[in-house]
C-alpha cells in the first residue's frame, strides 16, 4: 500500500492518491496488451522492451506520435471516454505501418484538469484495445493533472508507437511506376482529422448532436463522430507477407491531395475516378450541413478510405483477397500515371 499523501498539494487541486488509485484501475485493461517483449510492470520509471530480432537481418527502428485532437470535445459532449484511445493508438501505428513495420509497443500521455480514476482508466481502456488490434503493449505511460491549465471536465490524449522491419523490406516507393493500381481500404468514419470544422459545422456546442439522423441510419451525429479510427496494422501485414507493396498512405488531415501524393515519387500522380470512390454519409452530411466544395471535402477528409495501397497490376487481385480475407472491405480506387499533379480526380 502507498501512503505518499500531501494535503498542501491537495489543497492547490491536484490529489495525488487519485493517480494510484487511477494506475490501479488501469492494469486490468494494460495486462491485454503485453506481448512476448513487454518486460516491465507499470508503475517504474521506464518501459522496457525486449526486442527479438529473429529472421530480422538489418532492423529498422520506426517511430510514429500523435494526439485525438480536438475530436476529444465530441467526448466531453457525449460523456463517452472508451473508445478515443483507439483513436490515439490508431494514428500513430496506421503511420508506422505504412514502413512497412510492425509496431511493438506504445505509451500514453493523458493531461487533465482533475484526475478522476474511473475516467481515466476508461481512457486507458480504449488505449488498451487500440494496442491489442495492432498487437501492440503498452508498456507506460503518464497521467499529470493540471488543474488551472484545463477544466476540471476536460483532457488531452497524446502518445507514441515504435515499430521494428528489416532494412531490406521497408516500404518506400522506390519501384512505383506508371500503370501500378491503387487500393482502397475503407475508413470507419472521419476518424481523427479535421473536427475543427466538423464542429463549426455542426455547432456541437450548441446544437443537440445526441439525437438519431435519418441520413445516419438512425445514428446520432456526435455518436457517428465519435466512432474510433480504424486500424489497418493486422490486415497490412499479411498482405505485406504475400505481395510486393509499393506504397502505402494513411489517409488523415490533408485528406487524398495531402497525403497519397507522400506516398508516390515525384513525376508521378494518382489519377481516381469520382465514381469509384465508396463516400461515406457522415461526409455527404458534413458537405450538406456546411455547403463545403467537393475539392475542399477531399483536401481535408478520408471521405471513406483510410488508406491506400500501390501494388503491381498483376498483383491486384491477389491483394484485394488478402485484404478481403482479414477483415478489410478493399476496393481499386485508382491508378498510378505519369504526371506532375499528386491527385487527379475525375
Amino acid at each position: 500500500m502507498n501512503n505518499s499523501k500531501s494535503d498542501s498539494y491537495a489543497s492547490a487541486g491536484v490529489d495525488i492518491t487519485a493517480g494510484y488509485k487511477a494506475v490501479e484501475l488501469m492494469k486490468q485493461h494494460i495486462a491485454r496488451t503485453i506481448t512476448k517483449g513487454a518486460a516491465s510492470d507499470i508503475g517504474g520509471f521506464g518501459g522496457l522492451f525486449e526486442l527479438d530480432l529473429t529472421g530480422i537481418s538489418r532492423p529498422v527502428l520506426v517511430s510514429g506520435t500523435d494526439g485525438v485532437g480536438t475530436k476529444l470535445k465530441l467526448a466531453f459532449i457525449m460523456d463517452k471516454h472508451d473508445t478515443v484511445g483507439i483513436d490515439c493508438v490508431a494514428m500513430c501505428v496506421n503511420d508506422i505501418i505504412c514502413c512497412g513495420a510492425k509496431p511493438l509497443f506504445f505509451l500514453d500521455y493523458i493531461a487533465c484538469g482533475k484526475n478522476i480514476p474511473e475516467k481515466i482508466a476508461s481512457i486507458v481502456s480504449g488505449v488498451a484495445e487500440g494496442c491489442v488490434q495492432s498487437g501492440a503493449s503498452l508498456i507506460g505511460g503518464e497521467t499529470a493533472e493540471m488543474p488551472g491549465f484545463y477544466p476540471v471536465d476536460e483532457y488531452d490524449l497524446a502518445g507514441f508507437s515504435v515499430g521494428v522491419v528489416d532494412r531490406e523490406k521497408v516500404v518506400d516507393n522506390s519501384t512505383v511506376k506508371e500503370g501500378d493500381t491503387i487500393i482502397a481500404l475503407k475508413s470507419s468514419g472521419v476518424h481523427s482529422n479535421g473536427f475543427s470544422l466538423v464542429r463549426k459545422v455542426f455547432d456541437v456546442e450548441n446544437n443537440d448532436i445526441k439525437a438519431p439522423n435519418e441520413k445516419l441510419g438512425g445514428k446520432s451525429i456526435g455518436e457517428t463522430l465519435l466512432t474510433p479510427t480504424k486500424i489497418y496494422v493486422k490486415p497490412v501485414l499479411a498482405l505485406l507477407e504475400e505481395v510486393k507493396v509499393k506504397a502505402i498512405s494513411h489517409i488523415t488531415g490533408g485528406g487524398f491531395y495531402e497525403n497519397i501524393p507522400r506516398s508516390i515519387p515525384k513525376g508521378f500522380g494518382a489519377k481516381i475516378k469520382r465514381s469509384d470512390v465508396q463516400v461515406l454519409p457522415i461526409f455527404e452530411l458534413i458537405a450538406e450541413t456546411g455547403n463545403i466544395p467537393e475539392r475542399d471535402m477531399f483536401n481535408t477528409f478520408n471521405m471513406g478510405v483510410g488508406m491506400s495501397i500501390v501494388v503491381n497490376k498483376e498483383d491486384a487481385e491477389k491483394a484485394l483477397e488478402i485484404l478481403r480475407a482479414n477483415g478489410e472491405d478493399a476496393y481499386i480506387l485508382g491508378e498510378v500515371v505519369a504526371s506532375e499533379e499528386g491527385v487527379i480526380i475525375e
